[in-house]
């Protein structure tokens, strides 16, 4: 049996994230096929949770546009390690007003790292996603304003301590 040469066998292989789509699309038509309504049921279902993400989605999408159009110096310069405590507001506040789930955030935080944010900056914005702007009014509601003002300078100073924490360790890896 030949082997197949340099050119031979290569520039036809589909990529896994096609292959993972055409899986659920010929899924999709199967289910269709045997069972309309359960397919019916099920794109209803995911057009629903896609117009929940996709505005997440927006936003995450035009802080990689601002992150790519502020360029790597000026990041460095706001989020690097000669920033200071200029540094360390900015992540806090940025930690306070990015919403949605981590796993969308991750791309954008990615980004960062790879301008030069600091990881303890990094860290910070993902433990001050626990401080919710919105939910303030409902905490002190059910809460007081003396638990909500307690928890959140908790959550506020301990995203500081596992930001450093976070960059001791992570330094010692290097």
């Amino acid at each position: 049996m030949k082997e197949p040469g340099p050119q031979q066998g290569k520039g036809k292989r589909i990529s896994g994230s096609y292959r993972f789509l055409l899986t659920v699309l010929v899924l999709y038509a199967v289910v269709g096929c045997l069972r309309p309504e359960l397919a019916l049921t099920a794109l209803t279902g995911f057009a629903g949770m896609l117009f929940k993400v996709l505005p997440i989605l927006a936003v995450v999408f035009v802080f990689l546009l601002g992150i790519n159009l502020l360029g790597p110096e000026r990041i460095r310069k706001q989020l690097g390690r000669e920033s200071g405590g200029k540094g360390w507001l900015i992540a806090a506040v940025a930690g306070i007003f990015i919403s949605g789930p981590p796993y969308l955030l991750y791309p954008l935080l990615g980004e960062l790292r790879k301008q030069g944010v600091r990881d303890a900056f990094l860290g910070v914005i993902l433990y001050n996603r626990n401080v919710k702007i919105p939910f303030v009014p409902v905490m002190i509601y059910y809460f007081g304003i003396a638990y909500t003002l307690i928890l959140s300078t908790y959550i506020l100073l301990f995203a500081f301590l596992n930001g450093k924490i976070l960059e001791v360790l992570l330094a010692r890896r290097r």
